[in-house]
């Protein structure tokens, strides 16, 4: 599949276009009592909705909802437990009527709910591998979707690590999955590689290091690079320590082509592109 020289980017959020040309921020939200980091683990009203308010005020484009720890080794949860921890979404869009937020699952039940509830994007890290209705929702409902790479589940993803050609299978793992959810009608696809899942410290730096392969598909591309455990223990430290690790490797990202930045630290993020743009416009 070729690019498409007139693709700005655009995806359709609702009704609005967004453009993704020029980098945008994603706000974690973890709606869970165990991700891995604890500042992005908000349990109770109160402090989520200050916690939105904070990411707007630092003028970020999307907030990505999580009610499924998929660190790995997670304790694995019920689809109702998901249910009703995502169920926030609806008083979510009723306070920040303007903002645009996508639903971290890999549950289509999960997801409709969701998307009912006001979320715009639905997020899958198994890239429908976990949920086979999950393709078939996303088309019913014509929202973006953003497509992870991952092998096994965040339960024992940490032994998955073992490919004969990394990028060549990544690559493969997208191609035949955008030309199935293309057939399908889906439109507006974002491709994550998937830092951290199924790949282990060498690997992490691999895929970033070559992001700029994933261009051949013409469709943007989301990096979660915030705080991961492959910087921390380059680093020698632990995630409290790793913003400044996160802003360099999202600063690499952003010169291999990425669109989203995935992060815990939207201010920091914000400033990474705006140098970048300046950088680039220079």
């Amino acid at each position: 599949m070729l690019p498409d020289s007139e693709n700005k980017m655009l995806i359709n959020c609702r009704g609005e276009l967004m453009d993704l040309s020029r980098p945008k921020v994603m706000g974690i939200i973890n709606l869970t009592p165990d991700s891995f980091y604890e500042k992005s683990r908000e349990n109770g009203k109160i402090n989520l909705f200050k916690r939105i308010e904070q990411m707007i005020k630092e003028d970020v484009d999307i907030i990505d909802l999580g009610a499924y720890s998929s660190r790995p080794n997670a304790d694995h949860i019920s689809e109702q437990d998901e249910l009703n921890r995502s169920s926030i979404v609806y008083e979510i869009s009723k306070e920040f009527p303007k903002l645009i937020t996508s639903i971290d699952t890999f549950r289509s039940k999960v997801a409709i709910q969701a998307i009912e509830n006001g979320a715009s994007i639905i997020n899958d890290i198994s890239g429908g591998d976990l949920d086979a209705n999950m393709f078939g929702t996303v088309s019913r409902l014509r929202v973006p979707y953003i497509m992870m790479h991952m092998k096994g589940t965040p339960q024992n993803m940490n032994s998955q690590t073992n490919y004969n050609n990394l990028l060549i299978e990544i690559t493969k793992y997208f191609s035949k999955k955008i030309n199935t959810l293309k057939l399908m009608g889906v439109n507006d696809i974002i491709l994550d590689p998937g830092f951290g899942f199924a790949k282990n410290l060498t690997q992490n730096f691999k895929v970033l290091n070559h992001l700029n392969q994933f261009e051949i598909f013409g469709l943007p591309v989301l990096v979660g690079l915030s705080r991961k455990s492959f910087i921390s223990k380059t680093l020698s430290i632990d995630s409290n320590e790793a913003l400044n690790g996160t802003t360099v490797m999202n600063t690499i990202a952003l010169n291999q082509g990425a669109k989203i930045l995935r992060v815990h630290d939207v201010k920091e993020a914000k400033q990474a592109i705006q140098l970048f743009q300046a950088l680039q416009n220079s």
